[in-house]
């Protein structure tokens, strides 16, 4: 089993695979907050430890895998073996394939967020540039999300887990963009009035927490929403009531 430090080597590693990353930069973020005369042996130990590990799992040459390049070490794997590569890839062509095939978006965006199994590198975050890639991996978690989410109600509104995307809106309260799909899928489930609570939910929020009104997206489906504007699609309760009657 890896140590805390050599999971954290591996890591900054798979962030860029096949690209090199300094030995400074891995010492600083393994020890920035408690500095070591040592800290490049440790280093290297640490580096032979995931060597090992790295080739009794794989059967590749463990030095081959993890290998030494200029002042520094890279991982020399295809990008798409990682899982956090692999999800971005799929989240980027999941938002190009929105507006003109939602349906394939659909697909290619549920195989991006399926790749994921808990909050990003949960074990290895304490140190600065994983942080902030722990961060950017979220945002665009929740960017893949919204996509997804308008791509559904483009397709087909009662595909979108209504209770899912309040929770999501409720924890993410600064993106308004949620709030908008989340109005979007309450008024086209036949839910007007609450599609109009949300609004006034996220209005109060900013105001109070950053001092904002809503912008112009958000205003703009809360006006559609009130004249009952017909690009936004039929509430679900007046399409049942067009339906033919069953003799």
């Amino acid at each position: 089993m890896t140590s805390q430090r050599a999971s954290v080597v591996v890591t900054m590693l798979a962030l860029s695979p096949g690209v090199p990353v300094t030995a400074d930069q891995l010492v600083d973020e393994l020890w920035a907050d408690q500095p070591m005369a040592n800290a490049r042996n440790a280093l290297q130990a640490n580096v032979r430890r995931l060597r090992k590990l790295l080739q009794a799992v794989t059967g590749r040459d463990g030095a081959e895998l993890l290998r030494t390049a200029g002042n520094g070490y890279l991982l020399d794997t295809p990008a798409d073996s990682v899982d956090a590569q692999r999800f971005l890839e799929l989240a980027a062509a999941g938002a190009r394939l929105a507006g003109a095939d939602p349906a394939r978006a659909i697909d290619t965006l549920e195989a991006a967020l399926d790749l994921w199994r808990g909050p990003a590198l949960i074990d290895t975050c304490e140190g600065v540039r994983c942080r902030i890639q722990a961060a950017h991996l979220e945002e665009r978690r929740i960017t893949a999300y919204e996509d997804l989410t308008a791509a559904k109600l483009s397709v087909d509104a009662a595909r979108v887990p209504v209770s899912e995307l309040r929770q999501l809106a409720d924890e993410h309260s600064g993106r308004e963009r949620l709030s908008e799909l989340l109005m979007l899928a309450l008024y086209r489930d036949g839910r007007q009035a609450e599609a109009l609570e949300v609004f006034h939910g996220a209005r109060r929020r900013l105001a109070g927490d950053l001092g904002l009104e809503p912008g112009r997206a958000l205003h703009h489906a809360y006006e559609a929403i009130l004249r009952q504007d017909e690009t936004l699609g039929e509430p679900r309760r007046v399409l049942a009531r067009s339906a033919p009657a069953l003799a």
